[in-house]
């Protein structure tokens, strides 16, 4: 019985939509939360190291009050808000995509049927 590594190949003919929706609904979710975690680290190491009140004196130096305007779309509330809504978009989109990508697949598999593993047990 030294006959080694037992290899069972087997594929993968479709993939449930539902679970596909499930699963991809939930890494969305987790990535949307990392984009606004990072957005508040992000926002609050720039502030400590004082660039937008740099940022808003070379403005007021340069005399282009014009773009002081722009230095308040980069509050904190603002800043946390779009990240929030990008969050938001990031879950729908994805969730959205990975449940046509399972419909994809199962479309693709039936054709050429599926996607081949060889599985080896040590």
């Amino acid at each position: 019985m030294a006959g080694g590594p037992r290899r069972v190949r087997l594929s993968i003919s479709r993939i449930d939509p539902w679970s596909a929706m499930k699963l991809s609904f939930l890494l969305s979710v987790a990535l949307g939360i990392m984009i606004v975690i990072a957005t508040a680290v992000v926002w609050f190491v720039l502030d400590s190291m004082h660039v937008f009140a740099d940022i808003e004196e070379l403005l007021v130096s340069i005399g282009s009050e014009n773009f002081l305007q722009l230095m308040d779309y980069l509050e904190f509330d603002r800043v946390m808000s779009f990240a929030t809504i990008v969050g938001v978009v990031d879950i729908l989109l994805l969730t959205a995509l990975g449940t046509i990508g399972s419909f994809l697949y199962n479309i693709i598999a039936a054709l050429v049927g599926g996607l081949h593993l060889t599985l080896t047990d040590d």
